[in-house]
């Protein structure tokens, strides 16, 4: 692979399938208002060619319609129950979960039952039940369903992939992720938010920012683990109910191996390295939005680095749904694709509380 024409066209939409003036956008019903949506979903989707935030849906009138009058195209705000009622069905096309995880089911069946497709953050639901529910509802119902993994439209990533499929670090033979940030100190101070809660979040660092790893070593390899360990530790108060930090390993077929680590309580830090028989591919920083990544390669006693000019990652991936929506082409990650995470960050926890390895079924 000629590594100059890659960089080049480094931050090029390879997974473009239709033009975006040949089809109308696909409105949005926002569903969670949190500080996440606020703050980098709705911005991306009142940028979009692709995209149009219409209905936003809050716990409250009040919040659900201040955020209407804030936001460039929405049409109305309405509450949780008036969603569920049916309220403003004609003004959106399609929904994106952005709720509590144990809340993603209640929304996308009734995305479903309106016949609308859905959007649905990761992960996918606060445990493998709830998730596999939420796949079959929406394949009942004949909707798109998609979750939002960032790192799958991220330049950087899908360009280290290409890397890996060219054949450019020979057999992989190892991943090594990692993210980890203060969650108390640079996200939110309050000890009683929703992701410290085992019931509403499902788990802690892992299912919050390890899945980053997790998910993007099964991108990068094109594979499912087949088998993990791991282990779990919590070390302030806030965090009784949910693992602070996580450590675990995958093991992927032809003996392929991932080591990740993630933490709430350790400095910000992310990134995914795959050594292969000949070379190594990296990307750092990795998946923190607001960081320009650095994709560094090696092969024999050739090094590279590139840093590649930084894109919206939450507009690439609304762009990206919409393109599969109003095309043919296939979306990837599905339900089911989001469901094998899930399935694998729970045999994580049987894994740390057995002291073994743990198969993923």
């Amino acid at each position: 692979m000629d590594l100059d024409s890659l960089f080049d066209e480094s931050c090029a939409r390879d997974w473009e399938t239709v033009d975006p003036e040949s089809t109308p956008p696909v409105r949005f019903a926002v569903v969670g208002l949190g500080w996440f949506t606020r703050g980098r979903a709705l911005p991306a989707l009142e940028a979009s060619d692709r995209c149009e935030p219409t209905v936003m849906v809050s716990s409250t009138s009040e919040k659900a319609e201040r955020v209407a009058r804030e936001t460039d195209g929405a049409a109305d705000g309405v509450t949780y129950d008036e969603f569920h009622d049916g309220a403003a069905r004609e003004e959106y096309d399609a929904v994106y979960v952005c709720t509590p995880n144990a809340l993603h089911l209640d929304h996308a069946e009734t995305a479903a039952t309106y016949g609308k497709d859905v959007l649905c953050e990761k992960p996918m639901e606060r445990d493998s039940a709830r998730a596999r529910a939420l796949v079959e509802t929406c394949e009942s119902a004949g909707v798109d369903l998609m979750i939002a993994y960032r790192m799958h439209t991220e330049p950087a990533v899908r360009r280290a992939r290409q890397l890996l499929e060219a054949g450019y670090v020979g057999e992989p033979m190892e991943v090594r992720g990692d993210m980890s940030q203060r969650l108390l100190d640079r996200v939110n101070p309050d000890p009683d938010q929703w992701r410290l809660d085992e019931e509403l979040a499902g788990g802690g660092a892992l299912f919050d920012i390890g899945i980053y790893p997790l998910n993007t070593a099964r991108f990068l390899l094109d594979a499912d683990p087949v088998a993990v360990s791991g282990r779990t530790t919590s070390t302030h108060d806030a965090f009784d109910d949910v693992d602070e930090t996580v450590s675990f390993t995958l093991e992927f077929p032809d003996d392929v191996s991932a080591s990740c680590y993630a933490s709430h309580n350790a400095r910000q830090s992310s990134a995914i390295t795959v050594t292969g028989t000949e070379g190594q591919v990296r990307v750092e920083p990795a998946f923190f939005q607001d960081q320009t990544r650095e994709l560094h390669v090696s092969r024999g006693d050739g090094r590279a680095s590139v840093e590649l000019s930084r894109v919206d990652q939450m507009r690439e991936e609304f762009d990206y749904f919409a393109d599969r929506v109003r095309g043919d082409a296939e979306i990837l990650p599905d339900g089911e694709h989001g469901l094998v995470d899930v399935m694998t960050m729970e045999a994580v926890y049987e894994a740390a509380a057995d002291r073994t390895w743990v198969a993923v079924e």
